[in-house]
């Protein structure tokens, strides 16, 4: 099944979208005017729908404004490893025309909602939106610091590490994108899907959120995770949460956009 496009459609508030760009960068009110007129057309996945094919070239710009994603490869037996998560607010394929195969794919992890970020990437790229631009550059440093991140946590952290630092990251980012407070956010992920991201095996992810649970740290509550002691959860995992960075300046956006992820 392919996503298909629908003009005009009722759904979902692209305000999550708008927010995150508001981390990054200044940006004015053209710009978010632009992005909110992306809301005209909107495009909607089935959960397990693959938005971007691992070795495929370009690809489509896209905003998420509801749903959760991934980016993950797939061994030949079946064995799965999730490299990121893809959450509202956050964007896919801005690497655009002259991108060089994506080194992964992109799956739909839950139901999932995205707009077209052509024109917004267009008004970045020829100047007439330097706030974009320069949100744009900064969210492309900021997934790559994820992505070592992750790598740590998978080489270095233990499971109960892992596990309290990667709650902490998914509290932190559906915050700025509105979805959560300093506590309480959506967690639409299986144990499987959790145990594909983290490295771990189901019996260990579901021994180790138990734990936590006992320790009275988090709770789990029909797809809502709730922090208990989120000060404690830092300690155990060693958490610092590292402000978006604002770029200076923002460089060129295609040259930069070459090497980024999908």
């Amino acid at each position: 099944m392919t996503g298909r496009f629908t003009p005009r459609l009722a759904g979902w508030p692209i305000d999550p979208i708008v927010r995150r760009l508001r981390t990054l960068s200044k940006i004015s009110e053209m710009e978010e005017a632009l992005v909110r007129a992306l809301s005209d057309r909107r495009e909607r996945h089935a959960p397990g729908e693959e938005l971007i094919v691992e070795g495929q070239g370009a690809r489509r710009p896209r905003f998420v404004v509801a749903g959760w994603a991934a980016r993950q490869r797939v061994l030949p037996d079946g064995r799965r490893q999730i490299f990121s998560l893809i959450l509202p607010g956050d964007s896919l394929g801005l690497a655009q025309r002259s991108a060089p195969p994506a080194p992964w794919s992109v799956v739909a992890l839950t139901a999932l909602e995205t707009v077209d970020a052509e024109p917004a990437l267009d008004a970045a790229n020829d100047g007439r939106a330097p706030g974009l631009a320069q949100a744009f550059a900064a969210s492309m440093h900021e997934e790559g610091r994820l992505l070592l991140d992750h790598m740590v946590r998978l080489g270095q952290q233990t499971a109960y590490e892992r596990v309290a630092h990667f709650l902490l990251e998914l509290q932190r980012r559906l915050q700025i994108a509105g979805l959560g407070d300093s506590q309480r956010f959506p967690l639409p992920l299986t144990q499987e899907m959790l145990a594909d991201t983290l490295g771990l095996s189901i019996v260990h992810v579901n021994r180790t959120l138990q734990q936590l649970r006992r320790e009275r740290l988090i709770e789990l509550r029909s797809g809502v995770a709730i922090l208990l002691q989120p000060q404690t959860l830092r300690d155990v995992a060693a958490y610092e949460a590292a402000p978006p960075r604002r770029p200076a300046a923002a460089p060129p956006l295609r040259r930069q956009m070459e090497s980024s992820p999908a």
